[in-house]
């Protein structure tokens, strides 16, 4: 399966902040939407950064709370590496695992298409176990 499969059955809202927007603001819409990461815009990309609940506790941890209040651009993970919507799962799954990524944004050509999670994939991996342990049930018990 390949991740546009993915973005069709969670549904491709991206949820996005301008980069020039306070971190406290990305922290509220986070809260709010009940997610862990925004794409950042500006600077004429489809995908300028990614702000995540890491880059928030990281620059806490090392700045203090006054960054609550500086720009979302200056704590962001700039040009983070994405997908493509026909990267299929298994790819994705490995790309987050080595780097230690918990999103990654897809975009195809300047598009960009949605945003995957690893719970994204974990679910998907889920739901696939459950199909495959069902069938083979079903094999057994006709024999």
């Amino acid at each position: 399966m390949t991740i546009q499969a993915i973005l069709k059955n969670k549904g491709a809202e991206v949820v996005a902040i301008d980069a020039a927007h306070p971190v406290v603001e990305a922290v509220r819409i986070m809260d709010k939407r009940k997610i862990g990461a925004l794409v950042v815009t500006g600077q004429g990309e489809a995908c300028s950064g990614i702000f995540t609940e890491r880059d928030v506790m990281r620059a806490l941890a090392r700045h203090g709370t006054h960054i609550m209040d500086e720009a979302v651009a200056k704590h962001m993970t700039d040009r983070p590496q994405s997908i493509l919507p026909d990267t299929s799962v298994e790819e994705a799954m490995e790309i987050m695992t080595e780097k230690r990524f918990r999103h990654l944004p897809v975009i195809a050509d300047t598009t960009l298409c949605g945003i995957v999670s690893i719970g994204d994939l974990v679910n998907y991996r889920i739901h696939q176990t459950e199909q495959e342990a069902n069938a083979l049930k079903e094999y057994i018990a006709t024999g």
